[in-house]
């Protein structure tokens, strides 16, 4: 008790002290508090029986008859599987891929063409992956699409890229790196851009060539922000990239097989199935698990780098 009351006094002394700083984090904390912790309680939607009329509280207690459902059917593990396959695809290539082109463009002494290349290599984040699918659609279009009529021009038969549940997967994985990339550059620039030039002028000194230098000085330098940016990522592996899938895949239920996801999943089982409760089951499975996921590979991190670790 003594120790809750002295934490209170420290927060109160400290929320007098740096009120401004307070005050300009408050529009974040309030978000928090009404997206993130007063909708907890809906959480109980994936132990009943949902009834609208009923409301959540009211509604039949089913245990965990939704969850028993979910893996009798063999949907659990198919979504999971795809989610974790795609997001530790998308977790590994676009760090490696940010990293390489942050590593580019440090090495560009141009300051005009540095600038271009930085602007155009970030403004795939900013467009909408609605503009995505329909790019995607004219390019792998059976009928009308600019790949099919290169092939039909070629004289070869035209591929029906709807219909082939193998090649999505990349395709899905090249768009989400095309997209994602800039932004994730531009962490690894800032980080770049604050190491010392004392260290470049040191090993120039020692007679290190380019390629020496990033890979005995930037790449060990660019480790910690890599790992934390990974541990991030962690946090949402089982929270895929819906507007991608959707807008890419759509209700195409012939590429569900390779292509669904959790998000997909939930958003078809509320929106098409009206099942409230299967829905709510598979988010809270969601949760739980990359909860854990999180902990759990940060106490490896702790225990082999520990700077490095989130807490």
């Amino acid at each position: 008790m003594k120790k809750l009351k002295a934490h209170v006094k420290n927060f109160l002394h400290e929320l007098k002290r740096k009120k401004v700083l307070f005050l300009m984090i408050s529009p974040v904390i309030l978000y928090f508090i009404i997206f993130a912790y007063i909708p907890m309680p809906g959480a109980y939607i994936a132990f009943v029986d949902y009834n609208i009329g009923k409301g959540i509280f009211a509604s039949h207690f089913v245990g965990l008859k939704n969850f028993e459902f979910l893996m009798k059917t063999g949907d659990l593990w198919r979504i999971t599987k795809n989610t974790l396959l795609y997001n530790f695809a998308f977790l590994a290539l676009t760090n490696i891929t940010q990293v390489a082109f942050a590593i580019m463009l440090s090495e560009i002494k141009g300051k005009w063409f540095k600038k271009l290349s930085q602007s155009i290599i970030l403004l795939p984040y900013f467009i909408s992956m609605v503009i995505v699918g329909f790019f995607a659609y004219d390019f792998f279009n059976y009928n009308h699409g600019f790949i099919n009529t290169i092939l039909t021009n070629l004289g070869f038969p035209k591929h029906d890229f709807y219909s082939d549940q193998g090649i999505w997967k990349y395709i899905i994985v090249f768009f989400k790196i095309w997209s994602s990339t800039g932004y994730g550059m531009i962490i690894y620039l800032a980080t770049i851009t604050g190491i010392s030039t004392d260290i470049y002028e040191a090993a120039a000194l020692d007679g290190a060539s380019a390629w020496q230098k990033i890979r005995c000085i930037l790449l060990p330098l660019l480790k910690p922000t890599f790992i934390l940016l990974f541990l991030f990522g962690l946090g949402g592996i089982l929270k895929g990239s819906f507007d991608l899938f959707y807008n890419l895949i759509g209700n195409n239920s012939v590429l569900y097989k390779q292509t669904d996801i959790i998000d997909t999943f939930v958003f078809r089982s509320l929106v098409g199935q009206y099942n409230f409760s299967q829905g709510a089951a598979v988010g809270f499975y969601q949760s739980i698990f990359g909860l854990i996921l999180v902990l759990a590979v940060n106490a490896i991190v702790k225990k082999i780098e520990p700077d490095s670790a989130l807490f």
